[in-house]
């Protein structure tokens, strides 16, 4: 049986004495005044929960009467019946009044540990803080997190969206949810008000495509190459790039040390050593895992040729006048403006993986699935990709990267569609295999 306590009356309160030894008076479900030996009288509230006995410290007597501690009793009672943690409640209250309540150092520890889960690299850990500065702060930073509802955030979202930064729209929209859902896990909230907002921007924009030039200009553009007058390690650049289709920053960024001209083959790493000086010097493989480029006859032969110029140091592709530098996208591009095409309608330097891919596709003799693993798309589907990730399909690739410098070196001449070429080469090994039976 629970032992029956009589509860404290105010002259018991206010005639109690210090002892050699600090002592309790209870007052009964939790409250007790603490009697210390300095004379000083501290009212206090026990209570259990997972972490065991919790004790909260409410205040002196006389400054808080008998049946003030008891009315901060009741407010304790109520909290645990409807499952909140007194101590946790009280707790948000003052981050309420030190506004550490606010949406903006919510947010900013939200940063803080995201970041510190190694979901991010560095990069992305500065630009999304940096776009919670510029875009979300000032609009609902010093709100109260639990007065914020969804037509608030669809406010920032939309102003965002007005500047046309769609992209930026996307990940602030993912990290509503993400800083509300790490508030609910704190306790200072109960529900996400950002899980709503999946369909709240409706106004949409085509997206841009980088522009690749139409097949039948091949010819003209090689031609133009060809003639090129310009400093020769970007015009090996570019046609380096051209032969491999990869990403800007995975050619612009490459080492010496990812070849094996005796294997042929280039193999890009998830992640580059970092060069001071050079911001993005780091970026590997986009898709964050190794990608291997399997090296035609005809690259193999424009790498010897860059070795004359770059062999010595490092990198492949050193920027003009500085052998430990990197060559700038821009650099790629004004090349082609100065060849006579619009980078932002015609060609650019990353319209070659289009370029690529459309021919590879024409020609129908690849898979689908060869051509999404050279060109390291990720796979969508996430059932097909549970059963192909191991899959390299590499002796099909290597196929397909010979095929595709074959045939750039067929349309220097002039033009012939990926189709045709193909079918040209299926009769000819038509005809050596009839040959062969003759024999």
């Amino acid at each position: 049986m629970a032992k029956l306590v009589k509860p404290l009356t105010d002259p018991q309160c206010a005639s109690a004495k210090p002892k050699e030894k600090d002592y309790s008076m209870f007052d009964g479900d939790g409250l007790i005044l603490l009697i210390r030996t300095s004379g000083t009288k501290t009212w206090r509230y026990r209570y259990k929960n997972s972490l065991g006995t919790q004790i909260i410290t409410i205040g002196t007597y006389p400054a808080i009467k008998l049946a003030k501690a008891r009315e901060y009793r009741a407010k304790y009672q109520t909290m645990i019946a409807n499952e909140l943690d007194p101590k946790e409640q009280i707790a948000i209250e003052q981050s309420k009044q030190d506004n550490k309540y606010h949406f903006e150092p919510i947010a900013r520890a939200w940063h803080v540990a995201y970041k510190a889960s190694g979901k991010w690299s560095e990069e992305t850990a500065d630009r999304a803080l940096k776009n919670l500065i510029q875009y979300v702060f000032p609009v609902i930073g010093t709100r109260s997190i639990d007065s914020i509802k969804p037509k608030d955030l669809n406010l920032v979202l939309s102003q965002i969206e007005d500047m046309g930064f769609l992209e930026v729209v996307k990940k602030t929209r993912q990290r509503f949810v993400s800083i509300f859902a790490y508030a609910i896990s704190k306790g200072l909230i109960e529900l996400n008000p950002a899980s709503s907002l999946k369909d709240a921007i409706t106004v949409t924009r085509k997206t841009k495509h980088h522009p690749k030039l139409h097949p039948t200009r091949l010819t003209e553009f090689l031609q133009k190459i060809d003639a090129d007058k310009g400093y020769p390690i970007t015009k090996l650049c570019l046609i380096f790039t051209l032969h491999t289709f990869t990403r800007s920053s995975e050619v612009r960024f490459a080492r010496w040390s990812e070849f094996d001209l005796e294997k042929g083959q280039w193999l890009i790493p998830p992640e580059r050593q970092s060069i001071k000086g050079s911001k993005y010097a780091h970026r590997g493989a986009k898709m964050k895992t190794e990608h291997l480029i399997i090296l035609s006859p005809q690259v193999l032969t424009i790498l010897k040729e860059i070795q004359t110029y770059s062999g010595m140091y490092e990198n492949v592709f050193p920027k003009h006048g500085d052998p430990y530098g990197f060559i700038s996208e821009s650099t790629i591009n004004n090349t082609l403006r100065r060849m006579g095409y619009d980078t932002n309608e015609d060609v650019c330097l990353h319209g070659f993986r289009g370029m690529a891919c459309g021919a590879l596709v024409e020609s129908m003799l690849f898979t689908e699935e060869a051509v999404e693993k050279q060109m390291s798309h990720q796979e969508r589907d996430q059932v097909r990709l549970a059963y192909t990730h191991h899959v390299e399909f590499l002796d099909e690739r290597k196929k397909m990267m010979y095929w595709w410098s074959d045939y750039l070196d067929k349309n220097r001449d002039g033009y012939i569609s990926a189709y045709e070429y193909a079918q040209q080469i299926k009769l000819i090994e038509q005809d050596n295999l009839i040959q062969f039976k003759k024999v």
